[in-house]
């Protein structure tokens, strides 16, 4: 059978054969993808008619289903936890973390409350008496707060953490020193006696005044209770621990003072101390050897001469030390303070929160009148932040103070994790309103107000079903959740919704009434599953970055996208099908109880010829009779027009495109605007200014001026030179998430966070020893670990005049010093083989220790005592008697202890000493068990950019890989490895979630488009628009963290949206390139746009955020994914597809006529409208669809429609013009009942 040549080479006097009665695929056309989406279309368009068939229940059960969905909500939890959020999922950090909570417990050992001073004035100094009063001020008066519960007293004093209370056997003293015993608190305070005020702690024996640390001076003390009571074992201790006279021997800030002690070296001479001189080299609590603060933990911003000495600082700095709610239940439990009221750990939590609650109460009350900060990150739960001390200072300070604690954190997050009622509400009600304006029509019958108000509605409902089916799946919700999905899930979620009624107000002229609504789906319902699936697919993808906050956030978006969908295609259709119906039945829009005053009415029409010229090939339903009537109809929007036989047709001299664009769903308005009288004489027009759409604007202006060729170099250029900047911006980026990027700015708590990074940047961290190993005999490895830690370059290194910190160094020295005790004892006679009693505490300890074997049988061995020592010459401990011994220290050196924070576990057996006891079974001491957990403390400074995190991180993990080669298995913890190590593989999770992505992008694209060619276009503009993203967080200071590489990987999801419509009506369209291209914006102009305007309302509701981190991280990087999709979908793709893009996958065939003739090929320079001057007086109708030679396989319930008997141009029934997506079969759809 002959074929006719290709379109654009057709002669001009090519008649087709009269033999082509039946359509038929060209030779070399891609038969198997047309009849797989035909075959897809056909489904939709059998579910759309099914819908419209029972529209409303198919409303009430879809409304049903969603609304049971939106309440899993009453059981959605909210997670706050850092550790939850922020630890990657199975990572090296996470299983150690789960092995320090499983040796350690939940609970850490403190929590630290920060207080830091600095001067309003910059550069001004704070080491002076002065400066040093306003914080002892404050810090008082952050320290005196006092709750009633449970019908007990709680203060500062019996919640603070203390560091190893001794254990003393005269029950007098003990009791003393339970009262007496000083809260932890560092503070630059403790150089000097005013230091004594923050300790509460008071005492009384008869015949004395209250004992306080103000007063105390302990060798006083001990020295008139030892006529009393024997107190030999706790004055070594206390000399052991270099308390000697506690605070009363430091100098007085203001030696005026009435009770400044006449012991303060400044008491007499009355003279301010030097300050600087003072804090030089740190300070000391009440134990000189094992509470020492060093200068970078009181002072920052500090000065020195060149000889290294202090001259100034411009920074303060006091830590507060609380206990964890378990300790405070230990402490307490059977005491007989809480021994009625059936004391639990519950309720040691309780006390902490009534007491930090009521210290918050009593901050806001007395900040009125002055600043309160940021009051609403504050709720009832609310922590320790000290804003009590930031209103103890005079409003005309030249200081200022910033407080924080460091369980603020979860008070941020849980502002952070609130939802704003008000700005969801508002940015709804904009949705609703914008939806409706812009559908409203002046036209009665075209207007949908009421459809775009419901389908806001749906996608809200949607978007409450989609969190609450996650909620019911146990994912939790987090900030991002809470504060940027129902925005961002409305944005996207209403662009489908603009695609569908935009299709639906389309539809080819002659589609049955009862078909409108499969036919819509049909046309519609490929673009929406490809941009549905693609977002899905790429928050799936997202969910690769290990991080439980941005995967839980990204499942949640893949869920609630996916409910979007199934609301757009089930429900909204059966909503379209209603608003139908309201049209047929003539009733106003949104006021649908009032008919429409749009009636059927005739228009006559001067009567026009067909003059000379040809029909263009680029025709689409464009039907000419000879007597006609206009009609203005709600159901059908028909317009039929009366056109007597004298009148020629000419091309609206309005569109520059000529015969190459004509849109099918307007030919008879085009039509009836053909001449001024005619426009006259239409009853039913409408303002000119109504007239306006924006696909008119891309028919019209866009197209023509976008695909000329030199509009086309210059988009090239451009764009060339956006994608190159965007490649140099993309090396400014940086990686990290600093704290004060999350906390909103003018707050206290932000202030406090960047006197903090700037004055202290200090972090606390651990190097933990496991199990599966011998410490007895892995000493030197140990050693050789810490040495190796110590030499980090972010380490803070130890005074020279000081031991290390650690239980082993500390433990060690212990042992050297009983030894030393026990050789002076030994060769004095005072022990004996057989006896210490008359020797030292000390020396007795070491007797004991020297004769266990650690034999069972014979645990015993009088005759080790001058043979061994407890630490050989290389400074190891006797192996036999490592666990031993540690039992013993644990119990003999409670302060050394709590010093080393060594957190045994297991923890070693409690064993007290009496030296006057020398039976067998107090000899024998037990053992302790092998140790399975502890740990070197170290501090960390200089930690300001992620970089350097990343180099303290990588650098410990270096040690720690060498000592693994020794046996000794360790890990480091703390805060910069659980948040900062992320950043060792962020930037490779990035990639490999792009790549995936896009490759995945790609196979959904040629899978649904059948067309690789334009799948390819599709993902190299997605791969475009993800660089140029990257190179503008860099150029805007926006950091990489978690939360950019979630909204990077999921802008390829997203920019499906701006480009899969204008491809797949580039793929579905007859003509040229130029032509495809020009269709294709015409057709998907105005969805794309409001689609995009729809997004940017979304967002717009984030830029009201008190948090900056919302508005930088998400709304910006968000609105400027939506413009670069809307600039790549609608100006670089269509000009891509009029160079690159693949040939139509459909030709026009033609089918014989004795009264048409056929079209010649087009004149240069454009196409021309009209017949030649050949065409009988006697009309002939040209059909309003676009020809398309296709045979498919026979599709299941499939018809054809029979032929007009009216002579036709174009027989075949399938049009390939009439809508983005326009290949189909279509089975008989039943009249709506």
């Amino acid at each position: 059978m002959a074929r006719p040549p290709p379109l654009q080479e057709l002669p001009p006097g090519y008649t087709p054969p009269a033999r082509a009665t039946s359509p038929q695929i060209p030779a070399g056309s891609l038969k198997a993808p047309l009849w797989l989406r035909a075959y897809f279309q056909g489904l939709l368009f059998s579910l759309g008619c099914g819908i419209q068939r029972h529209c409303g229940k198919v409303l009430f059960l879809g409304l049903l289903a969603f609304g049971a969905l939106a309440l899993g909500l009453r059981v959605a939890i909210v997670e706050t936890d850092l550790e939850q959020l922020w630890v990657e999922v199975g990572s090296r950090v996470s299983q150690e973390l789960h092995y320090t909570k499983e040796k350690l417990g939940e609970e850490a050992a403190y929590t630290s409350q920060m207080l830091i001073q600095t001067p309003r004035q910059e550069g001004e100094n704070v080491l002076t008496p002065e400066a040093l009063g306003l914080h002892l001020q404050a810090a008082l008066t952050a320290s005196k707060v006092q709750v009633s519960l449970y019908g007990k007293s709680w203060d500062l004093n019996k919640i603070c953490y203390k560091s190893g209370i001794p254990l003393i056997e005269n029950g007098m003293i003990e009791r003393m020193i339970e009262k007496l015993f000083p809260c932890v608190i560092l503070t630059p305070l403790d150089c000097f006696w005013e230091g004594a005020k923050l300790q509460g702690g008071s005492a009384y024996l008869p015949g004395r005044p209250d004992i306080q640390w103000t007063n105390l001076d302990p060798e006083q003390l001990l020295e008139e209770l030892g006529p009393f009571a024997s107190l030999e074992g706790f004055r070594e201790l206390l000399d052991k621990a270099q308390v000697g006279q506690a605070y009363v021997g430091r100098p007085c800030l203001h030696p005026d003072d009435l009770h400044c002690p006449p012991s303060a070296p400044n008491h007499h001479s009355k003279q301010a101390p030097n300050v600087a001189q003072e804090l030089s080299g740190g300070c000391h609590g009440f134990s000189h050897k094992f509470m020492h603060w060093q200068e970078e933990l009181l002072l920052g911003g500090m000065a020195r001469d060149p000889q290294g000495q202090l001259l100034r600082a411009e920074a303060l700095q006091s830590t507060f030390l609380l206990m964890s709610p378990r300790q405070l239940y230990e402490h307490f439990r059977g005491d007989y303070q809480t021994h009625d009221i059936g004391w639990s750990e519950e309720q040691a939590g309780t006390v902490l929160q009534a007491w930090q609650r009521r210290f918050v109460q009593v901050s806001v009350r007395m900040g009125k009148g002055g600043a309160r900060g940021c009051s609403l990150l504050l709720p009832l739960r609310s922590t320790l932040s000290l804003q009590l001390a930031q209103e103890a200072l005079p409003q005309n300070s030249s200081q200022q103070i910033h407080a924080f604690s460091s369980t603020t954190l979860d008070d941020i997050l849980h502002a952070f994790s609130e939802v704003s009622a008000a700005r969801v509400v508002g940015g709804y009600l904009l949705m609703l309103a914008y939806a409706c304006v812009t559908m409203l029509r002046w036209d009665c019958a075209q207007s949908q107000g009421a459809v775009g108000l419901a389908g806001v509605l749906l996608v809200a409902l949607a978007v409450a079903s989609g969190l609450g089916l996650c909620a019911l799946l146990g994912i939790a919700f987090n900030a991002a959740t809470t504060q940027v999905l129902p925005f961002l899930a409305l944005g996207i979620g209403v662009d489908d919704i603009f695609l569908l009624a935009h299709a639906f107000t389309e539809a080819p002229p002659g589609t049955p009434l009862q078909e409108r609504t499969g036919e819509c789906l049909q046309r519609t319902g490929t673009s929406v599953a490809l941009t549905s699936i693609s977002h899905m697919v790429a928050f799936f993808m997202a969910a690769l970055v290990p991080i439980p906050a941005l995967r839980a956030f990204s499942l949640q978006a893949a869920i609630v996208v996916g409910c979007n969908f199934a609301a757009v295609m089930l429900v909204f259709p059966a909503v379209l099908s209603l608003d139908l119906h309201r049209r047929h039945c003539q009733r106003l829009d949104v006021l649908c109880c009032f008919s429409s005053p749009c009636s059927a009415r005739v228009i006559q029409i001067l009567p026009q010829e067909l003059g000379d010229g040809t029909v263009p090939v680029g025709i689409a339903h464009l039907t000419a009779t000879v007597q006609a009537f206009a009609h203005c109809e709600a159901g059908s929007q028909h317009v039929v027009t009366i056109l007597p036989p004298r009148a020629r047709l000419v091309p609206p001299p309005s569109d520059p495109l000529g015969s190459e664009l004509f849109s099918p769903g307007g030919s008879t308005r085009d039509l009836l605007g053909q001449e001024e009288g005619t426009r006259q004489k239409a009853t039913c027009s409408s303002l000119p200014c109504a007239r306006w759409n924006l696909a008119h604007f891309a028919r019209s202006q866009f197209a023509p001026l976008l695909l000329q060729s030199h509009s086309k170099a210059i988009v090239l250029v451009l764009f060339g030179a956006l994608l190159g900047l965007s490649l140099y911006g993309a090396t400014l980026v940086q990686d990290g998430l600093a704290l004060t990027d999350v906390v909103p700015r003018g707050t206290k708590e932000h202030a406090f966070l960047s006197a903090q990074l700037r004055y202290f940047s200090l972090y606390e961290v651990a190097l933990v020893t496991q199990g599966g190993f011998d410490y007895a005999h892995s000493q030197r490895a140990l050693f050789d670990l810490h040495q190796r830690f110590s030499s980090l370059k972010a380490v803070l290194p130890t005074p020279a005049t000081q031991a290390p910190r650690t239980w082993l160094h500390y433990y060690r020295n212990w042992l050297l010093g009983i030894q030393a005790a026990f050789d002076q004892d030994w060769a004095s006679g005072r022990i004996s083989r057989h006896s210490c009693r008359n020797g030292s505490e000390d020396g007795a300890l070491a007797y004991k220790l020297l004769l266990q074997t650690g034999d069972a049988q014979e645990p015993l061995d009088f005759s080790q005592l001058t043979t061994r020592k407890l630490v050989d010459k290389e400074g190891l401990i006797a192996p036999e008697l490592f666990y031993v011994g540690l039992t013993m220290w644990v119990s003999s050196d409670p302060l050394g202890l709590a010093a080393s924070q060594a957190n045994f576990y297991p923890p070693p057996p409690e064993w007290l000493h009496d030296k006057y006891d020398t039976t067998g079974e107090n000899l024998r001491i037990p053992a302790a068990q092998p140790l399975e957990f502890a740990q070197f403390p170290f501090l960390l400074r200089g930690l300001q950019k992620t970089a350097d995190f990343v180099e303290a991180i990588e650098g410990a993990r270096a040690a720690c890989a060498e000592a693994g080669q020794a046996g000794v298995r360790a890990y480091p913890s703390g805060s910069p490895f659980l948040f900062w190590e992320q950043y060792l593989g962020l930037r490779r999770y990035f990639l490999l979630a792009i790549c995936i992505l896009l490759v995945c992008t790609f196979l959904v694209c040629a899978l649904l488009l059948l067309n690789p060619w334009t799948a390819g276009l599709i993902v190299l503009v997605l791969a475009m628009m993800t660089v140029e993203l990257f190179g503008i967080m860099g150029f805007l200071g926006i950091k990489l963290s978690a939360i950019p590489v979630v909204i990077l990987v999921a802008s390829v999801g997203i920019g499906v949206e701006f480009t899969v419509h204008v491809a797949l009506g580039f793929l579905t369209t007859q003509g040229s390139r130029n032509l495809r291209a020009a269709h294709a914006l015409e057709r998907t102009f105005a969805p794309v746009t409001d689609g995009a305007v729809s997004t940017l309302l979304g967002l717009l509701m984030l830029a009201g955020s008190n948090f900056d981190f919302i508005i930088r991280y998400f709304f910006v990087v968000l609105t400027v994914l939506t413009l670069l999709g809307l600039l790549h979908g609608l100006v670089l793709l269509p000009v891509l597809l009029s160079i690159l893009g693949p040939p139509p996958e459909v030709v026009q065939m033609y089918k014989e006529s004795p009264e048409v003739l056929s079209p010649p090929a087009p004149r240069e320079g454009g196409l021309r409208w009209g017949l030649p001057p050949t065409l009988p007086q006697s009309f002939a109708r040209v059909t309003t669809s676009m020809t398309v030679a296709l045979h498919p396989p026979p599709l299941p319930g499939a018809y054809i429609h029979p032929a007009s008997d009216e002579p036709t141009w174009s027989p075949v029934a399938t049009p390939a013009a009439s809508g983005s997506s326009n290949l189909s079969s279509r089975g008989p759809c039943p009249a709506t009942g």
